[in-house]
């Protein structure tokens, strides 16, 4: 299963009411246990360099939809 890469935004809304991270919540994230000083600027620099070359959100499909081939 792929690591997902969350924002800086989704970083910070992850936060427990105490203001820090579950070890379930890193592990998700793929960040060791315990956590290195660093981390989290780690991650929102694996974040920021993976939206370079982000794709489109919503790419064109290949084939058309079920349905809507129309062989005349």
């Amino acid at each position: 299963m792929p690591v997902l890469l969350p924002s800086p935004e989704e970083i910070e809304a992850a936060k427990t009411p105490k203001g820090a991270w579950t070890r379930a919540q890193l592990a998700e994230w793929g960040i060791p246990w315990p956590p290195e000083k660093g981390w989290k600027e780690a991650l929102v620099a694996r974040w920021e360099s993976a939206q370079q070359g982000q794709a489109p959100t919503t790419p064109a499909p290949s084939t058309p939809p079920p349905g809507t081939l129309d062989f005349g």
